[in-house]
């Protein structure tokens, strides 16, 4: 566009012979093609810029079936991100306020919570081998939202609970979000075989979905509790379930027609037994079992200190004493710079080989939590760094590497799938890693136990923080385990991908994408 724009005013002297008067000059200059050219180069590069999202998710919705993309903003934008934050920072305030429970308890709550994610490979053999009416992906959807909806309004409209319901009904909300999740994993995941050059772009999109919902769940999350109290706050908590019951009706899923004459329930049987060989053959590869142990072992080493910090946030004498709208503010400014990580990622990550891109973000995610250690011995405020100024800063860049930290490792797991128990081994590997999160819950909710670490007592605090960053960083020495491939290779035996001896035929005929010409000479391009 600058070569062009010379050009044009290099040939305006050539048109008239003569030289123009000083009158002329300045009227000529005012009418010069070179501003207005340079004004719509900016708005073309603006307008570029905005529809370019835009232009992406239409490239996916042609390339995908569009009722496919609009199952992840669902799942990942409402029902993971909005539900996740809102529900961190609601239920926060309910055990702290509403139950006064003490700290390391929570956490140990809190890993409870994981138990319907641990039971993520029952949900996928669920999806895999039990159709209902035909439907493998469809109904699974209404369960989950029903699921989550009840367990809602019920510890939302009841009063104050025992302690033993309420945790319940908390674990009925994040089970409806993990059959979801784990229904939506299986489509994501067979996709990701069929359309391989699309499968960052589907990670970056579940990324984006997420990060969004994060944000508006974190940025009223503080203010509703502050209104309404954090137990009637869990009434909004109902209304992405019962979105995910609208998906289950429109999400494109082609019907199962079953040839066979034999009866339904012994040609599940067999499906089962199918399904157990082909995961236990699986899971015995090396580059399988390695991979997954890394997984397990980066999540379960790096111990959580989450609700000792956030005890000490809310602490009018021995800390901040954040107010809860601000809290919010801090975990959406979170999920906005989790947005930046997907995008840093989508820009320049995504093309490195695995081990060095998980080796780099390990090194960097065991660094910045030294920040949290300077932040507990208020070393900020020496320097004469504003506690709000210097709690956004660290939410930010944890937030970011924590991203891309999570990418590349859902990417990977998506790999590892053999086709035909692709809903089910995704959901086994989602599985290791709730373990290694309920792992690191426990770990920290013992280690705050352990140092003293109460309601009202943070002494200790900043040395289970900084316990939790060696063991970060201890868990480079792991990294060998992790495959050199690049993102876009093949990283189990040809065998798995193919062999229909020890996989399920079942999905021969399910597509809840479409399968076209196009598609495959998309792939072959």
């Amino acid at each position: 566009m600058d070569s062009v724009e010379d050009q044009e005013v290099e040939e305006t002297p050539l048109i008239n012979s003569s030289k123009p008067s000083s009158d002329q000059q300045q009227e000529e200059d005012s009418h010069s093609p070179v501003e207005p050219c340079k004004k719509t180069t900016r708005s073309s590069l603006l307008f570029s810029l905005l529809i370019e999202p835009f232009q992406w998710l239409q490239m996916l919705s042609s390339q995908l079936n569009p009722s496919f993309i609009f199952g992840i903003v669902l799942v990942y934008g409402l029902s993971q991100g909005f539900s996740g934050s809102f529900f961190r920072v609601v239920t926060d305030y309910y055990w702290k306020d509403v139950q006064k429970v003490q700290p390391s308890m929570v956490q140990i709550y809190i890993g409870l919570y994981y138990i319907p994610w641990v039971m993520k490979p029952i949900w996928g053999l669920f999806t895999d081998v039990f159709p209902i009416k035909g439907y493998h992906r469809r109904p699974y959807f209404v369960v989950a939202g029903v699921t989550g909806c009840v367990s809602a309004l019920l510890v939302a409209l009841l009063g104050k609970l025992p302690i033993s319901v309420s945790l319940a009904c908390f674990i009925g909300i994040t089970a409806g979000v993990a059959i979801a999740d784990v229904t939506i994993d299986a489509c994501i995941a067979r996709n990701s075989i069929e359309f391989r050059s699309l499968a960052p772009d589907m990670q970056s999109l579940c990324g984006l979905c997420s990060s969004a919902g994060s944000l508006i769940g974190y940025s009223t999350s503080g203010f509703f509790v502050h209104h309404l109290g954090p137990q009637v706050s869990l009434c909004l908590l109902a209304i992405p379930p019962a979105l995910l019951i609208v998906l289950g009706f429109v999400i494109h899923e082609t019907r199962l027609v079953t040839a066979s004459l034999r009866p339904e329930k012994k040609k599940a049987m067999e499906n089962l037994v199918a399904a157990v060989r082909g995961m236990h053959t699986s899971i015995k590869c090396p580059q399988v079992w390695k991979p997954s142990l890394y997984m397990y072992l980066s999540l379960a080493l790096s111990i959580s200190t989450h609700e000792g910090q956030f005890y000490w946030y809310t602490d009018p004498k021995a800390g901040p004493a954040f107010s809860q709208e601000f809290i919010g503010v801090i975990y959406a400014i979170g999920a906005v710079a989790s947005m930046f990580g997907v995008l840093i990622y989508h820009k320049t990550l995504k093309n490195y080989p695995f081990r060095n891109l998980l080796f780099f973000v390990q090194l960097l995610y065991g660094l910045s939590g030294m920040l949290d250690v300077i932040f507990i011995l208020r070393w900020n405020l020496i320097f004469g760094i504003p506690d709000s100024f210097f709690v956004i800063m660290e939410q930010s860049v944890s937030h970011i590497i924590t991203r891309i930290r999570w990418i590349p490792m859902i990417l990977l797991s998506t790999r590892l799938c053999p086709i035909g128990i692709e809903g089910t081994f995704f959901a086994l590997l989602m599985c290791i890693d709730s373990l290694g999160s309920l792992s690191s819950k426990w770990g920290g909710g013992m280690a705050l136990h352990f140092f003293h670490v109460t309601r009202t007592d943070f002494t200790n605090l900043w040395l289970v923080i900084l316990i939790r960053n060696i063991l970060r960083l201890a868990t480079i020495g792991l990294i060998f385990l992790i495959p050199k491939a690049d993102q876009s290779d093949e990283l189990i035996p040809a065998d798995l991908l193919t062999k229909k001896s020890d996989t399920i035929p079942i999905n021969e005929g399910l597509h809840l994408v479409s399968i076209s010409e196009k598609h495959e000479a998309y792939i072959g391009a």
